[in-house]
């Protein structure tokens, strides 16, 4: 009878160690992490504001245009970042984003709403640069964080997590739509203190964990994969409905409070895995593991005295070369935690820095361009709309197909990231030579091919760094490993495509006997306007593409291998150790 109290209170009382644990525990983690990319897409809006500036601030097209270079050059260059996480816990990098995040953003909201006097050009672009920098801590705190913790997942982990920061700007416009309506100028607020918001409430759960190790893992994660399929196919539906039918205020905050709802469902597929680890933890020790511990230890205490043999002479002769031979001679083998100079210096990095500038510099000079080359094929405006969106959803599913799909070639038929790699960028040179060679319908086709392969093509570059280079620098790696991306851009969107459209526009007008004086706005009108610029584009790509295949044949003995090994081992050793004795 006395026993029954005692019971009752010890269940009563399980609550709150089970949601501390919870809260502590690496799924919670992850749905954190993913709270905090889909706040992390903010630079995919700039078009929709973009006019709200253009208008209130008295800026010309080039200005404008100005001001897009400085968005990308602050979202693409991550190193900051990057360094910062090295020093710093993961709590300190998401804080000084969320801090950069409010900063740019708010101050382009007061100046956009005239609450302070007209800044100046360069201040704006400060401004736009340091907002969109931001995005690069919240992908070092959150994506790197999660790697770590689920390293033999990479691929599924980084296709989800960058498939949420391709759904980010469509979330935040289904909200600012419900929160302050059709008042763009709101949506500049709303980038400004929302993802500010996110990475402060969630800023302590985000955090490397032991490696634990779980037989169902991957099955898991297609039950987030199920979850942003739902939520992208539900977006795309209610984009298109938006367009079609005038929605009330009303419509929005139920289309927003779907969105909101589907968000938090992986939280309850976070709660019911840390469940099953909570009861695992609290069954009691059985007799038979106690062999396989004693095995265990047997094992890892044999090899100690010899491997310190064998080890100390090479910590003696790594102690007496010099730095040099050691960024260049001495390098470690592919899977091993590189150093970031021996990293940035080898071959590998090399070939991989020219396929990025290759693949994303052609695919973001494309995306950047898509309106224009609507408008001058003579697409009604409402179809130049309707292939943003069929870009921005596709641009989701190759992230997801990237992460998913390579992932499980890798485990079951050794199939090379690399690999992978070089087919995206082969086949985003077909999606490039649809717009140089338009026929009819064929820029729909282009915005499904050009977004899934931009899409595709950032997981596999942040797997395939991470595999090659370990994840001890991790954080620093992966950010300069995306740097070809905004000097590729520069390079054939701003002095390339750019000078090449004016000068066909330049064309019609001679044609016409008029001048450049006599037009506000150089337009352009007919399939000729990108043919040339984009079969460069082309080129550029598929030379891409074979530099990627260099680097498979230069890789294809280290991905015939086991490159999971080493991370079982060490949970098995991690698992062992928290076992009772």
């Amino acid at each position: 009878m006395g026993e029954a109290p005692s019971t009752t209170n010890a269940g009563n009382g399980a609550a709150l160690p089970f949601a501390v644990h919870v809260i502590r525990g690496r799924w919670f983690s992850l749905f954190a992490s993913f709270l905090v990319m889909t706040g992390a897409g903010a630079t995919y809006l700039f078009g929709v504001y973009s006019k709200d500036i253009k208008s209130a601030l008295g800026y010309d097209q080039t200005t404008l245009n100005l001001l897009g270079f400085f968005k990308d050059l602050g979202a693409n260059v991550g190193v900051f970042s990057g360094l910062v996480a090295e020093v710093t816990p993961t709590w300190f990098v998401l804080l000084l984003g969320s801090v950069l995040n409010f900063g740019g953003y708010f101050m382009i909201w007061m100046a956009v709403t005239n609450r302070i006097s007209k800044p100046k050009i360069w201040q704006m672009c400060l401004y736009i640069c340091i907002g969109a920098n931001s995005q690069n801590f919240a992908n070092t705190g959150a994506l790197v964080t999660s790697v770590s913790n689920f390293p033999e997942s990479r691929g599924a982990v980084l296709g989800l997590l960058k498939g949420f920061t391709g759904l980010s700007g469509a979330i935040m416009t289904q909200i600012y739509l419900a929160v302050y309506g059709n008042d763009s100028k709101s949506l500049i607020l709303l980038i400004a203190w929302l993802p500010a918001a996110i990475s402060v409430v969630f800023v302590y759960t985000i955090r490397k964990m032991d490696l634990v190790r779980q037989p169902n893992e991957l099955r898991i994660f297609y039950h987030f994969l199920y979850v942003s399929i739902f939520l992208a196919l539900f977006i795309m539906g209610m984009t298109i409905a938006q367009n079609l039918v005038t929605f009330s205020q009303r419509a929005f905050a139920g289309s927003a409070s779907v969105v909101i709802f589907v968000l938090f469902v992986p939280l309850f597929i976070a709660i019911k895995q840390e469940l099953i680890l909570w009861k695992q933890n609290k069954q009691p020790p059985i007799i038979v593991p106690e062999v396989k511990i004693e095995n265990m230890n047997h094992e890892d205490e044999s090899p100690n005295p010899s491997s310190l043999e064998t080890e100390s002479p090479k910590a003696q002769s790594k102690a007496k070369t010099s730095c040099f031979a050691n960024v260049f001679l001495n390098k470690p083998e592919r899977g091993e935690d590189y150093n970031i100079l021996q990293a940035l210096l080898s071959t590998d990095m090399l070939i991989l820095f020219v396929a990025t500038f290759c693949g994303l510099g052609t695919s973001l000079t494309a995306v950047d361009n898509l309106g224009q080359i609507g408008e001058s094929l003579g697409y009604p405006l409402k179809t130049v709309k309707s292939f943003v969106s069929l870009l921005s959803i596709w641009n989701y599913f190759g992230r997801i197909f990237a992460g998913f799909v390579s992932e499980i070639l890798l485990v079951k038929y050794k199939f090379p990231r690399p690999l992978m790699f070089t087919l995206v960028l082969f086949l985003s040179c077909v999606g490039l030579l649809l717009i140089a060679f338009p026929i009819p319908g064929s820029v729909y086709v282009a915005s499904i091919i050009i977004g899934f392969s931009f899409g595709a093509q950032l997981p596999l570059i942040f797997a395939i760094i991470s595999e090659l280079f370990g994840l001890k620098y991790y954080s620093t790696l992966f950010n300069c490993g995306q740097l070809g991306s905004p000097l590729g851009s520069y390079i054939l969107n701003v002095r390339v495509t750019g000078p090449l459209y004016d000068r066909e526009a330049l064309k019609e007008l001679a044609k016409k006997g008029l001048d450049r004086t006599a037009v506000k706005e150089l337009v352009c009108m007919g399939s000729h306007c990108y043919r040339l610029s984009f079969i460069i584009l082309a080129c550029v790509c598929c030379f891409g593409a074979f530099a990627s295949l260099l680097l498979v044949i230069r890789t294809r003995e280290f991905y015939n291998g086991d490159i999971y090994k080493k991370f079982r081992d060490q949970a098995q050793v991690t698992r062992t150790r928290s076992e009772p004795q």
